[in-house]
């Protein structure tokens, strides 16, 4: 690359840096992060603030230390807005955030109609308008936007299989939503994006090797190895829902596993049969016991085959995690699987939304957000 793509990109590296970091950051952290020299950032930090995309900090006096305050620093996250997405088989929900992550607005409405993506992606970019108009923000200031779907979705953001339609394959969903709400888009599957929600703003930020479970009336995972997302072929890892030999579709209307449905009301009887298991009904509790051996035993081959350290119960199964978790965990010692943590999300059904931010936060660059700079 000649000088001025170096600079463009380290440029990317410093403010994808600040985006992710939840507190103002110094000239040393930024250098051990990027793993660039002091003065490469000194240089594009004084650009960046002259520019007005980044403050610089009043020094702060550390009790105790000698010599001068360290410089701080920290992205002036309102010059620029982030969109999130995601799609169930019944409804929409939107984010509008900051380039901090922070979310600003929201929407959400049923869909009138799944099994046509046009009429679809129309009601979802509607969505988007109404977070914008939530958070107070402009289309101006929307740079870019990222959703969070069903099903194997490849590299470039095409479905390539969805359980139960083929009318979502090879829908191009980034050029989709592009023609509609023109702005760079980026697409994944809803359970990769939980997992990497999870690790950057949940319960998982202290494993590097998870997998994030939506296990019942719905079904998938999202894997992270070495903490980056692993896809597959055409996106088809942890698309497990598929994968014939495994029994995910035996409890797909059982009443407990109805806590992933996407159906309110579905999810009500969930909730209820959860709360007399609680209370004790013999009923409710051999209801529980059924779907834990369900989840017990799809976990177990989990637990042989990507054998991560941790395991994220979200999709809806962190709304029963007082009755569902101890059990679960109680059948894999029985099944003396390696001793992989268990754990509720700590998103709740936020994961695949705040996933989608940081999707769209990994591929900042400055030809996204902040001051570009010129190519010679």
């Amino acid at each position: 690359m000649n000088q001025s793509a170096v600079r463009r990109v380290n440029t990317s590296v410093i403010l994808r840096a600040l985006a992710v970091s939840a507190e103002p950051t110094t000239l040393t952290a930024l250098a051990e992060q990027a793993r660039l020299s002091r003065r490469t950032i000194e240089l594009i930090l004084d650009s960046l603030v002259e520019a007005g995309w980044v403050a610089e900090l009043d020094r702060v006096p550390i009790s105790g230390s000698a010599g001068r305050p360290a410089r701080r620093y920290e992205l002036r996250a309102e010059h620029a807005l982030l969109a999130a997405l995601t799609i169930t088989t019944s409804d929409a929900s939107a984010v509008v955030a900051d380039v901090r992550g922070r979310i600003l607005g929201r929407a959400h409405g049923s869909l009138r109609a799944y099994q046509d993506p046009q009429i679809t992606l129309d009601d979802a970019t509607a969505l988007v308008l109404e977070a914008l108009d939530d958070a107070g923000g402009s289309a101006d200031r929307l740079r870019a936007g990222a959703v969070a779907g069903g099903g194997a979705i490849d590299d470039e953001g095409v479905v390539r299989r969805l359980v139960h339609t083929t009318r979502w394959e090879g829908v191009h969903l980034p050029d989709e939503l592009e023609r509609r709400l023109p702005m760079p888009w980026f697409a994944d599957n809803d359970t990769n994006l939980g997992a990497l929600a999870e690790r950057w703003r949940g319960v998982a930020a202290d494993h590097d090797n998870v997998v994030w479970a939506i296990l019942g009336n719905r079904t998938g995972l999202g894997i992270l190895i070495r903490g980056a997302v692993h896809r597959g072929l055409d996106g088809a890892a942890g698309e497990i829902v598929e994968a014939r030999s495994i029994p995910t579709g035996s409890v797909e209307n059982h009443p407990v596993a109805w806590l992933t449905s996407p159906e309110p009301a579905q999810r009500a009887v969930a909730l209820a049969r959860c709360e007399a298991a609680r209370a004790g009904e013999a009923t409710a509790l051999a209801q529980v016991d059924e779907f834990v051996e369900n989840i017990a035993s799809i976990l177990t081959i989990l637990s042989w085959t990507v054998a991560p350290s941790l395991i994220v119960l979200g999709g809806g199964l962190e709304d029963a995690a007082d009755v569902l978790l101890p059990r679960v965990r109680e059948a894999m010692r029985d099944a003396r699987t390696p001793a992989i943590e268990l754990r509720a999300t700590g998103l709740g059904r936020d994961a695949a939304l705040v996933g989608a931010v940081k999707l769209a936060l990994d591929r900042m660059d400055t030809e996204l957000f902040g001051p570009l700079v010129p190519r010679v």
